[in-house]
């Protein structure tokens, strides 16, 4: 093992921050963004690989499965996190899109030792869920090498269901176990080893791409906005109102009956107004449109 991580690119010294304990904090934060800025860039030729991985996605959701992200550290805290902000942005309910985390609950916060070491806790947790052929699995590891996550893949695999990896390595292996995994290769930390930083930014990029591209493509998003937001709290039912302007130019008055009449989903309520039609007519015109608002909009009337 030891062999192993010596050889991976995140485990390299950064020959651009070889002197970095000797600078003053400006310097220090303008070495770290000259890192950052090569994230983006790096991640560009890995989007038909992202896309990819989307598809699937919208495809288990179709299918009524979910969307299961693998872990250990900070590569399981990143999952938790994309995964918890699903449900108060498009709606979704909470078992649609999970993060587990080598450890358990426990570990979002605080280390527990040894639990990423271990394949057979990755396993069972995918057993504990019922994963199935419905399901998607993207196990998240810096390394490629993490046994918590490769033991849940090779679970996953075993149960029949679509599995991806997600590492910040070339030649893992985590590549080795004969299914699309995603190398978002950053190249050596600016302090060595630090996964958190370039490696655990890439991630979190590539999730959001992945979640929001799923979303969008599941009818959650009409134009740019979020329409299937949850509004649970003041903050929430504000933006669901001022969505509902922004797509419809009603105003304030027509919005807040409208709000009420359509029982707070903004989806319904910008159908409503942008069909004129009824409550119930706009709910049905958005089933039959499988939830896209557009479609809803352009159905003839009953």
């Amino acid at each position: 093992m030891e062999h192993l991580l010596g050889s991976l690119t995140t485990e390299q010294p950064n020959p651009n921050t070889s002197n970095i304990d000797q600078l003053d904090s400006t310097s220090i934060m303008t070495l770290i963004n000259d890192e950052d800025r090569l994230i983006a860039e790096r991640i560009r030729p890995l989007i038909p690989q992202i896309a990819a991985a989307a598809d699937q996605v919208v495809e288990a959701f179709d299918a009524g499965g979910r969307l299961l992200y693998v872990g250990a550290g900070t590569s399981g805290r990143i999952g938790i996190l994309d995964a918890s902000e699903c449900p108060p942005t498009y709606g979704t309910p909470p078992e649609r899109v999970q993060g587990l985390i080598a450890g358990g609950f426990k570990a979002i916060k605080d280390p527990v030792e040894g639990a990423e070491d271990s394949e057979a806790l990755g396993a069972a947790d995918i057993d504990e869920l019922e994963v199935g052929e419905r399901d998607v699995v993207l196990g998240i590891a810096a390394s490629g090498r993490t046994p918590y996550v490769l033991g849940a893949m090779k679970q996953a695999i075993h149960r029949g269901a679509v599995t991806y990896g997600l590492c910040n390595n070339a030649g893992t292996p985590m590549a080795e176990l004969g299914v699309p995994v995603i190398e978002a290769v950053m190249g050596p930390e600016v302090v060595m080893g630090s996964t958190r930083m370039k490696a655990g930014t890439s991630q979190k990029l590539i999730l959001n791409m992945l979640t929001t591209t799923a979303m969008i493509r599941s009818g959650k998003v009409y134009r740019n906005l979020m329409v299937d937001l949850n509004p649970s709290n003041e903050k929430l039912v504000f933006r669901a109102k001022r969505i509902i302007g922004l797509a419809t130019g009603a105003d304030e008055a027509t919005i807040e009956r409208t709000f009420a009449e359509a029982d707070g989903q903004v989806k319904t309520a910008i159908v409503m107004l942008e069909a004129r039609v009824t409550a119930g007519e706009a709910r049905t015109r958005l089933e039959a449109s499988r939830g896209f608002v557009h479609g809803a909009i352009q159905a003839p009337r009953v």
